[in-house]
């Protein structure tokens, strides 16, 4: 998109009337004739008030006063008058405005012997404004100086000639600004316009320094004592200093002043080495012995050597330093020099101090402005050794700077990520000039090993990638391909995830780019490298796009596809060359997009890019043929079909000629594509499609224009195309409007015609394509009745179609049609159910514009309520809108007070007939539409407004009770009694909002009249005056009370934010301040005391938009009422207790909303003093007081950590609430210490919100994903505050662990602790040494792993993994070893609760702490072999932890009386045995196996001394049998190789059978989910022509007899599966021990297996699975006539498949029945013979069907993969073969059945049933729909569950294909009787449409939606099957 440059505003100049005399008296005087000319110019510019004009005479008196010469114009006064009128010009113009510049050029261009007389002219005018300038004049005076320093010698030689008054001017300004500021607190917009003068002041300042540095240096020079120049910059720097050491301004403004303080320290001292001396006193904030600057200079910087001074004063002077120092080119002295070295120490030494991340985004800044001053001064030849040593990588400083850079590469700001990969390219250039392997880095080891690091790090570090960058243009892609050859693969697999996509792209394109280069430089001929190239890039992104699963290649067409193509183009013709080669274009999993997709997505990007430029003509039919994009266009997986209709739509030239081809290839798409549930498809589609409608707009206008250039034939058919195609287009969507149709249709054809509106509009005329005309009636009813959709998009969509559809269509300007809709629209915002008001807001939206509408309005409420009489001069002068929206406004206002006195006399009536909220939002909504900032209406607009407001808090104090309640949710009870009434008004009187707090002292006593209505029933019968019943029920009256809040707060809340506001300045407005003010304190009442959460969360949004407009207002007064609010509430919130009535449940309801909307209002780039107060105050609260927990404190402490929750929650604070994370990590974790449960509870909430603020959103299902965890260095780095205090309370935590009182005690923060610290991890990076001091916490970690509670343990074994370093791990494990004992003993310490719960006094004498030290052990293990890492050990016997296992496998034996320490030992050695973790030698290895296999073989599991050995009610049972039966499952599936051994073949099968026969059913279960798992992978290995046969002999006769016999529901299911996937060969015969079965009794077993197998759904899917494997093989193996049991069993079978296709059904029943219809096509659902019969035949064909039409995407995918086994000898036309979209798939399915029909010989038969599934199960309650109220007691009403599924369509679908099957010849024919019974349920089923329309209201479209969407299905439905079956008789007759 082209933005247009903004252009200044030219304003003519403007002159008070006594300076224009004066003036243009002084231009009259008698002169020359030159002057005389000049002078009449410049009066003629002054008089003048066209800016343009001025402009053109000041040039044109420039070009004058240029060509002036001496002897002709002698310098006079009428010739000084000249030039004194440019300078009051220069002087009064606004600096931004043209004509200053064409004055100051003038002025600049005075010959040279008038320049004198110039610079004199100006600077006496400019002195003379300097002296008698007001505040209000400072701007513009600072900006006039700016503008004399701007280019031009005379400005230039005027300033420094005033330079003493100048700078003494800026200091008066500076000062006087710096005061102010303090007076603005909470004004937020006039502090900010005050700290933009202040930074504009600030470098007007820096810039007359800069320029007039000689002439100062001469003045102090020549001054023997004080002169005034000297105390102006003397004040100056006073000003200078406040601004750096005052934290309220911005840090802009800091910034500069510490850039102006080092400029005027530079320029008093010359640039010897005295500067750097000051410079470093200054950083350090100490005076230097040796510096040589003046006392005053020191005396007026004597703030920045105070200790207290604020951290980043430091910051902003390196700044200064670094920007005010020249350091490029010259050779630094010794002082120069150690201040360059200097700086970033101070800069690093920030790293731990700065909290706010706009403050470390400063500290990037500068460190990267450093290193390239760096990198300037090192690439000089005298560069000091000493330098080149301190910055060669490696050192010190350079070691810290890259510490710095692993710390902040994934800072949240976007900002300093890339300021820090900017500090690490220039650390790498600064290395390459100081090392010694300048010419060939890439042999350098120190970037050798560097690279090593940072490739080994984990990719889900983005930080990675950017490095990895610079490393690619330091170096080049071969030497990174040359360490890791799989970094290609490797990178592509992660373009998958969204968040990883951008860097991952970022860096290929790196590396594919910088390999090209390498390959090219080194190939002479230019092209062998193609083919090397290809390998590395091409071939592994075909393969990914081809295999893996869609979400994981969705990205790669948006960030690296594109890329590669514009690095080489002539790539493309080798990817598709490549994949045309593939086996097949529509081969693929079920998850992965096959060849066919991934060359659509070649071809797209490709196309989109240019690429295919040269093959346009021959793309189609050529490069890609029209079979195969029909094909894809239909494709089963949404991202291949956007793709090629991305190749159709997308073009590099948005002229590009639409061809015929792709015209058909979009009529192909968009019938069987609208209707998508994916929002993101639909999105796509949309967007697609918008593109080709601009194509065809562009295109147009194009060929319109060589059409009137120069007339052809083939344009015209052209365009004569584009208007078949564009009327096709529109008359297609809005034939698919119907009622009935589906959500995602309805949105996709309003946004598609609502985009042809846009481009080409709906025009009747013979202009354009008059699209108008394909427009009818009934179309513009269509979209008229979608308003009435449930879904708002629809609503807004539709009202805004209508209004761009030809009025005539639309039929809005008839009376009757204006009167009904208005009728309409009335009913509605009065229903009971809330989206019927959103509907009536729409339809008066619509009607808003009719010319007539008043007119309808008056008819309509029948002189009941009378609008007040326009004023009739202003109502001529205002528009039709909104002379309409004040009658519709007043109107509704009327009806709604009649409303609200109903509501206050009884509320239950109002919540029952006529609820206020319908009213408030079609209000809203008509307000919203109105132009404030015209409004005629002016007065009538002030009394509707006040009147509303008015009404707004009588409905408030209606319902306020209600949601004010402790209890709103329960709060109305119900009686059928006649005097129900008076007792609900007695209740309501007695909930007066009077509830406290006193549930933390005292439980409230119900009162007497209470206790006596405490029992009514749910349901309440209320008559109103004219006798008409009413059902109430609470949730009537909860949702009248809150929604009429809702809606009370959202109306003011857009009265105050959008009306214009009465004050001074603008007394045409329409609100006042005062009733702003009552609005503020209204909203702060309803957040501070309503409980009901939907009323206080949209009050918040109401009161956010007052605290906007507070913000905006000219008003002071408003502008500080959000500072005192925001006071009043937290002083509220410190003296709360018991007794208040803020509510401390519901976490504190909306006080956290009202203090959200209150900082919200705060600018973010403001100094945020508001948020800096709040947090301060509330973490002072939230910490435990010293005193104890009371009554009294405990109120303020639960607020104060609910409000924390919701601030550290708020996106819009951003990252200036992270500085306080800190401060309530400490206030959550401390909060566990309370003994109030309220106090703990709210602590759980805010720490909650903290892991999340700190860690980010899960990202996954992976708790402890590294994605949602951070390095011990980052995090200490940015929390620095959490490590002596996250160590003191571990410290505290650890000293309760393990007591020797023998009492188990959890400390209460113990939890938290280890919950933070497990979510750290190590990093490479972090260098040898313990990272930021992370040692102290590891033995803590180890004692709380002592711990005898379970949880606490397992999670001190996570938590001590980070703080172990990977060097560290082998000898870590070895040490815990050591620690665990040799022998059983007396010694060891017992545990209290395990001995308990064993209840065995000889077993109570061994510790648990044991099996702690294995589960750190463990941990460790499982992290070493995880790393990606880890490093060679020089030392193995240090890492050789054999000689210490071997003395201690008695843990793994019986002598351990202990089994949980017992199966976690067992654990531990499997973990060694099987993958070998640590180094053991080979022989230790295999004798390690022996033992283990040993224990295995006399362990319980496999020699049990007896059988009941192992007591099912010991604590820790199935854990260790559970980790036997991981070892056994390593021995004899997963990896049977590792344990060969004699006699290993016979040990491996027993083990498994063993295994299989275990009493406990979870190792059973655990042994066949294992055995299963391992068949599937072998299945699918063969299935990819990988070897994978079983490396273990599977004995299937014990899984058969295992199935008939096994009682466990989820070990059968499990037996089931495993037989479901083995070849039937060898299942059958099916064994039971030494008997066995045929086929057809396994069958009838399995049938009632699974037709009373309901209760379990995995039971049920697989038995279901593999009954249906035995029909198929049955019907296979048959080639005989079926015996009766057979076909009673395929009956039985057909049953259960029908049953599992129902709606109703478990998705999983659903998809498993989908399989099997699936696989079933091919031998029975087409098979010639009818094996099942054309009864069971046609109801699997109509099961199959429905669940094509299911409401699961996936049920819907799986049942359309039966168009992949259609036989081949059914392939045609009609019927789409492959994988493809469920809408074709539904097509094509009735095609194949009507074409199976006929080679049955059952054409008769297909009528009828087709005919019967046309007219539908669907049958009207006439009884029902007689009853207008039809189920109002539901207020939100869901309608029908499927709302993918169209009945319409599917009729019409049917109605088509019976017609084809009625004219193909049939013998025999249809039974006379069929016909007259579906005849007659068709006209019965018209009837009963007809009489039930008859029923419905006026305009039920609106009314009663559902209710005539059924019906007139029931009408479409019947009458198509009436027309069938009257064509059938004629043809009989024939």
């Amino acid at each position: 998109m082209v933005v247009k440059k903004k252009v200044p505003k030219v304003q003519a100049v403007v002159l008070d009337d006594a300076k224009l005399k004066s003036l243009m008296e002084c231009l009259s005087v008698v002169g020359d004739s030159a002057a005389t000319q000049l002078a009449q110019v410049l009066k003629d510019s002054l008089s003048s008030s066209e800016p343009v004009e001025q402009i053109q005479l000041i040039s044109k008196a420039g070009s004058m006063l240029e060509q002036l010469q001496e002897d002709e114009s002698p310098s006079g006064p009428l010739l000084e008058a000249c030039l004194n009128t440019l300078a009051v010009l220069f002087t009064t113009l606004p600096a931004k405005n043209p004509l200053k510049r064409a004055v100051a050029s003038a002025i600049a261009g005075s010959p040279d012997r008038l320049q004198q007389q110039a610079i004199e002219c100006l600077s006496e005018r400019l002195s003379f404004s300097l002296c008698s300038v007001s505040t209000d004049d400072y701007p513009h005076l600072t900006d006039c100086i700016t503008s004399c320093l701007d280019g031009s010698p005379i400005g230039e030689k005027c300033i420094h000639r005033l330079l003493t008054e100048v700078l003494q001017f800026l200091q008066k300004v500076l000062s006087y600004y710096v005061e102010q500021n303090s007076c603005l607190a909470g004004r937020h917009v006039a502090q900010a316009r005050l700290m933009q003068s202040c930074l504009a002041v600030v470098k007007t300042s820096m810039l007359v320094v800069q320029r007039s540095h000689e002439p100062v240096t001469a003045a102090l020079l020549s001054a023997s004592n004080q002169c005034d120049l000297q105390q102006a910059l003397s004040a100056l720097l006073k000003c200078y200093t406040y601004i750096l050491t005052d934290e309220e301004f911005v840090q802009t403004v800091q910034s500069t002043a510490g850039m102006a303080l080092i400029l005027l320290i530079r320029t008093v001292m010359g640039n010897g080495d005295d500067v750097p001396i000051t410079v470093a006193g200054l950083l350090h904030g100490t005076l230097e012995s040796d510096s040589t600057a003046p006392q005053w200079l020191n005396q007026s910087c004597a703030g920045l050597y105070e200790s207290s001074r604020p951290a980043a004063v430091a910051l902003y002077l390196s700044h200064g330093a670094l920007a005010m120092i020249g350091w490029r080119g010259k050779t630094l002295g010794p002082q120069a020099e150690k201040l360059l070295l200097l700086i970033p120490e101070v800069l690093l030494s920030l790293d731990t101090r700065v909290k706010e991340s706009s403050t470390a985004m400063v500290v990037a800044r500068v460190l990267t402005l450093w290193s390239s001053a760096a990198v300037d001064c090192v690439q000089t030849d005298t560069c000091p050794p000493l330098l080149r040593l301190s910055l060669v990588g490696g050192s010190p400083l350079t070691t810290r700077l890259h510490h710095h850079v692993y710390s902040h590469w994934e800072h949240p700001l976007d900002g300093v990520r890339h300021q820090t990969r900017s500090l690490f390219q220039n650390l790498l250039l600064l290395h390459q000039h100081c090392s010694e392997h300048r010419s060939q880095p890439s042999s350098d080891p120190y970037i050798t090993q560097l690279t090593r690091d940072l490739l080994a790090l984990e990719w889900h570090m983005k930080g990675k990638y950017g490095t990895l960058a610079c490393l690619v243009e330091h170096l080049g892609a071969e030497h990174l391909l040359n360490l890791d050859a799989g970094l290609p693969s490797r990178l592509l697999g992660l373009m998958g995830d969204q968040t990883l996509a951008p860097y991952a792209s970022d860096l290929l394109e790196k590396l594919f780019v910088s390999h090209k280069a390498q390959l090219c430089a080194r190939c002479k001929d230019g092209r062998e490298w193609i083919d090397g190239w290809h390998e590395v890039w091409v071939t592994p992104l075909l393969q990914l796009l081809c295999t893996a699963r869609l979400d994981q290649t969705t990205y790669i067409l948006d960030y690296f596809l594109p890329k590669l193509l514009r690095c080489n183009p002539s790539s493309l013709s080798h990817m598709v060359q490549a994949l045309q080669e593939m086996p097949s274009y529509t081969d693929g999993a079920s998850c992965s997009r096959g060849a066919l997709g991934a060359l659509m997505t070649c071809l797209r990007a490709a196309r989109a890019q240019g690429v295919l430029k040269a093959l346009e003509e021959e793309l189609w039919d050529g490069l890609v043929p029209l079979s195969l994009m029909r094909q894809a266009l239909v494709h089963k997986h949404d991202q291949v079909r956007m793709d090629a209709l991305g190749l159709v739509c997308e073009s590099h030239r948005s002229t590009e000629t639409l061809s015929r081809q792709e015209l058909d290839l979009i009529r192909h798409f968009l019938p069987f594509n609208l209707n998508s549930q994916s929002p993101g498809v639909r999105q796509q589609m949309v967007s697609l499609l918008k593109k080709l409608l601009c194509r065809a707009k562009d295109g147009a206008q194009l060929l319109n224009k060589r059409l009137d250039q120069h007339p052809n034939d083939q344009d015209q058919e052209i365009l004569h195309m584009y208007q078949e195609f564009l009327r096709w287009f529109c008359e297609s969507l809005f034939q698919v409007l119907h009622p009935g149709a589906s959500f995602s249709r309805c949105l996709m054809a309003l946004h598609l015609l609502s985009l042809i509106a846009e481009h080409f509009t709906f025009n009747t005329g013979p202009v354009g394509f008059a699209l108008g005309d394909s427009v009818s009636a009934s179309d513009a009813q269509a979209v008229l009745h979608c308003i009435a959709s449930n879904f708002l998009e629809v609503k807004q969509l539709a009202c805004n179609l209508l209004q761009k559809l030809p009025p005539t269509v639309v039929q809005l300007q008839e009376p009757e049609m204006l009167q009904c809709l208005l009728r309409a629209a009335l009913d509605l915002s009065t229903s009971t159910k809330p989206f019927d008001s959103v509907t009536a807001a729409h339809l008066f939206n619509l009607l808003l514009h009719q010319q007539d509408l008043q007119d309808a309005l008056l008819i309509c409420i029948q002189n009941q309520l009378q609008p007040s009489a326009l004023n009739q001069s202003q109502a001529s002068e205002a528009s039709v809108l909104e002379q309409n929206m004040m009658a519709v406004v007043q109107c509704l206002m009327g009806c709604l007070k009649e409303e609200i006195v109903k509501a206050e006399s009884s509320l239950l009536k109002a919540a029952a007939s006529s609820p206020l909220y319908g009213r408030a939002h079609c209000i809203t909504a008509v307000l919203q539409q109105l132009n404030t900032r015209s409004l005629v209406l002016l007065s009538q607009w002030t009394a509707v407004v006040s009147e509303l407001i008015g009404l707004c808090y009588r409905m408030s104090d209606v319902v306020s009770p209600v949601v004010q309640s402790s209890s709103p949710e329960g709060l109305i009870p119900m009686d059928t009694d006649s005097e129900t009434s008076a007792g609900l008004h007695k209740i309501l009187q007695e909930i007066q909002p009077r509830d406290t707090n006193d549930f933390f002292s005292n439980a409230r006593e119900l009162e007497s009249s209470e206790t006596e209505h405490k029992h009514f029933k749910p349901q309440a019968n209320i008559n109103d005056d004219d006798g008409e019943a009413y059902r109430v029920t609470a949730q009537m009256v909860l949702v009248c009370c809150w929604r009429t809040m809702k809606e009370v707060s959202m109306l003011l809340g857009h009265l105050c934010q959008s009306m214009p506001l009465c004050s001074s300045h603008t007394p045409a407005g329409v609100i006042t301040q005062e009733q702003v003010e009552a609005v503020g304190m209204y909203f702060r009442e309803q957040l501070l005391q309503s409980r009901h959460r939907g009323a206080f969360e949209l009050a918040y949004v109401g009161f956010v938009r007052l605290t906007e407009m507070l913000c905006r207002s000219g008003s002071a007064t408003l502008q500080q009422l959000p500072a005192h609010w925001l006071k009043e509430v937290l002083e509220e919130v410190k003296s709360s207790d018991p007794s208040s009535k803020l509510c401390a449940t519901r976490r504190s309801a909306g006080i956290p909303f009202y203090i959200q909307a209150l900082l919200s209002s705060e600018p973010k780039s403001s100094s945020c003093s508001l948020l800096k107060m709040t947090m301060r105050c509330l973490t002072a609260l939230a910490m435990p007081s010293d005193d104890g927990s009371t009554d009294i404190s405990t109120v303020p402490q639960v607020h104060a950590l609910n409000i924390l929750r919701a601030l550290f929650r708020d996106t819009r604070l951003g990252e200036n609430i992270v500085p306080f994370v800190a401060e309530g990590m400490q206030a959550a974790v401390l909060g566990f210490t309370s003994p109030v449960w309220a106090v703990r509870n709210s602590s759980t909430l805010l720490f909650s919100t903290l892991i999340t603020r700190i860690f980010g959103v899960k990202k996954g299902k992976d708790e402890h994903s590294k994605k949602n965890r951070m390095t011990g260095r980052e995090f200490f780095t940015r929390f620095p505050a959490l490590y002596p205090f996250l160590l003191s309370q571990l410290q505290e935590a650890a000293a309760s662990v393990n007591s020797d009182s023998g009492q188990v005690k959890l400390h209460p923060s113990l939890f938290l602790l280890l919950l933070v610290l497990g979510r750290l991890y190590p990093s490479p990076m972090d260098g040898s040494s313990s990272p930021l001091g992370l040692a102290p916490f590891m033995p803590l970690i180890i004692r709380c792993g002592r711990s005898a509670v379970y949880r606490t343990r397992e999670m001190a074994a996570r938590a001590v993994v980070p703080f172990v370093l990977v060097t560290q791990v082998p000898s870590t494990i070895k040490t815990l070893l050591e620690d665990l004992p040799q022998e059983p003993g007396p010694g060891i310490q017992q545990n209290h609760i395990h001995g308990t719960l064993l209840q065995a006094p000889l077993m109570i004498d061994f510790n648990l702490s044991v099996y702690c030290l294995d589960k750190q052990v463990l941990s460790l293990i499982r992290s070493y072999l995880t790393d990606t890492h880890r490093p060679q050990s020089g030392n193995p016997q240090d890492c050789d932890i054999s000689h210490v296992l071997f003395p201690r496998l008695w843990l793994a034996t019986r002598r351990n009386p202990c089994l949980v320490t017992r199966g976690a030992f067992l654990d531990l050695l499997g973990c060694l045995c099987g993958c070998l973790p640590v180094s053991i030698s080979d022989s230790q290895l295999k004798k390690l196996r022996e033992e283990t296999l040993n224990i295995l073989m006399a362990s319980e599991l496999v020699a049990p001394e007896g059988s009941n050995e192992i007591n099912p009610a010991v604590p820790g049972v199935t854990q260790y049998l559970q980790s036997l039966a991981r070892i056994a499952i390593s021995i004899c599936v997963e990896s049977p190789h590792l344990w060969q051994c004699l006699e290993s073949d016979r040990i491996q099968k027993d083990l498994l059978i063993h295994l299989l026969q275990c009493q406990h059913y979870e190792i059973r279960l655990f042994a066949l989910e294992q055995l299963l798992k391992r068949l599937q992978t072998t299945q699918e290995e063969s299935q990819c022509g990988r070897e994978g046969p079983l490396h273990f002999e599977l004995c299937v006769s014990n899984l058969t007899c295992l199935a008939l016999h096994e009682t466990h529901p989820g070990c059968q299911a499990k037996v089931l599966q495993i037989l479901a996937v083995l070849p039937l060969s060898s299942v059958l015969p099916w064994r039971d021990g030494l008997s066995s079965l045929s086929c057809q009794e396994a069958l009838e077993h399995l049938l009632t297996l699974t037709e009373t197998s309901t209760h379990s759904v995995e039971l049920y899917c697989a038995s279901l699975c593999l009954t249906s494997r035995l029909v198929v093989h049955l019907v296979k193996s048959t080639a005989q006539e079926l015996s009766g049991a057979a076909v009673s069993c395929f009956s039985r079978w057909g049953a259960l498949v029908v049953q599992g296709c129902s709606e109703l059904q478990p998705l999983e029943v659903k998809l498993m029945s989908a399989e099997v219809l699936v696989k079933a096509v091919h031998t029975l659902l087409t098979a010639p013979a009818l094996p099942l019969g054309i009864t069971h035949t046609v109801a699997l064909w109509k099961s199959l069907f429905t669940l094509l039409q299911d409401e699961d995407q996936d049920v819907r995918d799986r049942a359309a993969e039966f168009t992949c086994y259609i036989p081949a000898h059914l392939h045609n036309t009609a019927v789409a073969t492959g994988a493809v979209c469920p809408p074709v798939a539904l097509e094509t399915g009735v095609a194949l059945l009507c074409q199976l029909f006929q080679m049955w010989e059952q054409v008769a038969a297909g009528i009828v049933n087709l005919t019967e599934w046309l007219l539908g199960d669907e049958q009207l309650d006439t009884s029902c729909v007689e009853l207008p109220d039809l189920d109002e007691e539901f207020l939100f009403e869901k309608g029908d569950l499927n709302l993918w599924a169209e009945p319409m369509l599917w009729a019409r679908m049917l109605h088509g294909h019976l017609c084809d099957l009625l004219s193909v010849p049939h013998t025999p024919g249809v039974s006379p009787e069929d016909p007259d019974r579906l005849s007659a349920v068709a006209k019965s089923n018209a009837l009963t449409a007809e009489q039930a329309m008859k029923t419905l209201p006026a305009f039920p479209q609106f009314s009663a939606t559902i209710e005539y969407g059924k019906i007139m299905l029931l009408k479409e439905r019947s009458s198509l099957a009436q027309s069938v079956l009257d064509t059938l008789r004629q043809a009989d007759t024939s």
